[in-house]
């Protein structure tokens, strides 16, 4: 019963967010990253081209209050939006790891889903 409980508490992922920029040289990664975690998440994936302002509200933004592109986030069913990637991993190679960022990004939704 506490179980239940618990669970009707946590938040529900409804929809992932990529707000990305089409001159990016990993574009074409990024897309692919968050249409992976999208299926495998089972929600639907929204993609966003230079919203820079969605980005400031809703992402990662440096010092000055300034968001880099691509970005992934999550809207959860309070209609809370949070990133979830702002940066891809690297792998033992030293280039990005699409496997290892689909990863990252069901670990920290499933963080954020729990608080």
């Amino acid at each position: 019963m506490v179980k239940r409980e618990v669970y009707d508490k946590m938040s529900k992922p409804v929809e992932l967010i990529l707000d990305t920029i089409d001159h990016h040289p990993y574009s074409k990664m990024w897309s692919n990253i968050a249409e992976e975690a999208a299926k495998k998440l089972g929600v639907e994936l929204k993609v966003l081209k230079e919203d820079y302002m969605f980005a400031i509200d809703h992402g990662v933004t440096d010092d000055l209050g300034m968001a880099s592109l691509p970005q992934i986030m999550v809207k959860f069913d309070d209609g809370t939006i949070k990133p979830v990637l702002d940066q891809l991993p690297l792998g033992k190679n030293y280039k990005p790891d699409p496997e290892k960022a689909v990863e990252e990004i069901i670990k920290k939704i499933n963080e954020l889903a729990s608080q």
